[in-house]
């Protein structure tokens, strides 16, 4: 019952291929320093890559990136085969038209359940104004939705 944004985790594997995940499990931490979450399951391929790599970008996706959602969401494929990205100054690839990126040095890691939760310092960030951010909800994506229209309630200051 809780509507997340979908990001894509990107970073280079030990032989500095690129590799990358959509991933809900996106949070802020911290504003000084800068840092940032995200967790992945102990099961995925890519669990390595993004341990032990020093860097990763996290893009949040815009509505018009759906399927760039789900096609790194597919296992068996060449994730990066025809999309549009470019190396950041690390190495790592950044993928065009995201609503933001968040480019993380691999500050530390906790293991949790079965999952790995990662901490990202944030090094560099930008955003593309104007855009809207793709969200996901009971297993179903929504490019639809009315982000900035708000009731007259909704509206009201929080605090008196």
């Amino acid at each position: 019952m809780f509507a997340t944004g979908v990001t894509i985790v990107t970073a280079l594997d030990a032989t500095r291929r690129p590799v990358g995940m959509t991933a809900s499990s996106f949070n802020s931490v911290s504003l000084n320093p800068p840092l940032v979450l995200w967790s992945l399951a102990h099961k995925t391929t890519t669990l390595a890559a993004f341990a032990r790599g020093r860097h990763y970008a996290i893009h949040v996706l815009a509505v018009e990136q759906r399927e760039l959602a789900e096609r790194f969401a597919m296992r068996g494929l060449d994730r990066f085969a025809g999309v549009d990205w470019q190396p950041n100054a690390d190495g790592v690839p950044i993928l065009a038209g995201a609503a933001a990126v968040f480019e993380c040095f691999n500050r530390s890691q906790y293991d949790e359940g079965d999952h790995t939760i990662l901490i990202g310092q944030v090094e560099r960030c930008r955003h593309r104004e104007g855009s809207s951010p793709l969200l996901y909800h009971g297993g179903m994506f929504y490019t639809e939705h009315p982000l900035g229209n708000l009731s007259e309630q909704a509206q009201r200051p929080l605090h008196k």
